[in-house]
């Protein structure tokens, strides 16, 4: 796993970014293969990205320069991406005053040596922590603030133009300093296909937004409880019926239910090592993929709140260690 760390414009963050991928050969020629009707759908949802989030842009704009490659054909491939298959689970919870996030990122392994761990410090905009398996946006981080957002895919039944669910977690981690700017920001944004982005912030507010082109619910803690918990799917009953109800996504219900049944029973005397467990797969199901799946967890996160620190396993759970990522603390303490 990468770890780079951008300052500077979007587009110095850009074109530095591009330059890099340039001396190393890397061949987007052979890596980016669009139909005629992916390019249109990238194309088309350019044209909102440009609108909602021109920055961004800019830093596209930036890496293809540094690679004198297409940027149209660049940003169309990025706005394809978090339409296709893919797994992850994640959960935040409010354990004796302790705000806590953890989060698989389930892929083809192949792609755990492509992934990356950026830390952002923008001229305009939060700074932010974020985790990735491409490239400009993210699948998951923490900002300056104390903001945490993460996405998991859901199979959709249709996609539309818009911002994928991948570009909206970088956009609130950029724009946003607590939960309910979040969801109100969400609310805003065109979407493109089916998904669930997960908020939490340093207050305990906690939220999923399901969302579907043309259509947003928000989820919240049910009475009595501190904690949520997604996989793959749309759980609340006011979006059941946009589920595709085809193929379970990498186990994606049996995921969900060793979250939700671990943090109702939680009993612990460390919140850090109780979420770790869950993702490790300590308390049921969680990333124990078998081979032929071709799937495994390639990273795993978690995040306190409370006390600003940052642990990530690069690699499955079950068997990479956690390690504290102490660059989190060059912005939280700015």
């Amino acid at each position: 796993m990468y770890h780079p760390r951008f300052t500077g414009t979007h587009y110095e963050t850009g074109f530095k970014f591009g330059q890099i991928l340039k001396k190393q050969y890397v061949d987007f020629n052979s890596i980016i293969k669009l139909n005629d009707y992916q390019l249109d759908f990238g194309v088309q949802s350019e044209k909102i990205l440009s609108r909602v989030y021109p920055e961004v842009c800019s830093e596209v704009k930036g890496i293809t320069d540094g690679l004198q490659y297409s940027y149209e054909k660049f940003s169309a491939w990025l706005l394809c991406m978090a339409c296709c298959l893919k797994g992850c689970t994640a959960f935040c919870f409010n354990y004796k005053g302790q705000i806590v996030f953890g989060r698989n990122n389930d892929l083809p392994p192949e792609l755990k040596k492509l992934s990356q761990s950026i830390l952002y410090r923008p001229d305009s905009g939060y700074s932010f922590l974020g985790n990735t398996s491409s490239m400009v946006h993210l699948e998951e981080g923490m900002n300056e603030k104390g903001l945490v957002a993460a996405m998991t895919f859901v199979i959709p039944k249709f996609i539309k133009p818009g911002l994928n669910s991948v570009f909206i977690v970088r956009y609130v981690l950029e724009k946003c300093t607590n939960t309910e700017e979040a969801i109100t920001a969400i609310k805003d944004i065109p979407v493109s296909s089916a998904g669930n982005v997960i908020l939490a912030d340093k207050s305990g507010n906690m939220a999923i937004v399901e969302f579907i082109p043309g259509k947003v619910n928000i989820r919240m803690p049910s009475t009595n409880e501190k904690f949520l918990a997604v996989a793959n799917d749309f759980i609340s009953n006011e979006m059941k019926e946009h589920n595709d109800n085809g193929p379970d996504i990498y186990s994606s219900h049996e995921r969900y239910l060793t979250a939700c049944s671990s943090l109702k029973n939680m009993n612990a005397n460390d919140s850090i090592n109780y979420a770790k467990g869950i993702l490790s797969g300590k308390y049921g199901f969680m990333c124990q993929y078998k081979k032929e799946t071709n799937c495994d967890t390639i990273w795993s996160s978690v995040f306190d709140l409370t006390n600003n620190k940052a642990y990530r396993a690069e690699g499955n759970p079950g068997k990479a260690e956690f390690k504290e990522d102490n660059r989190l603390q060059l912005i939280m303490s700015v």
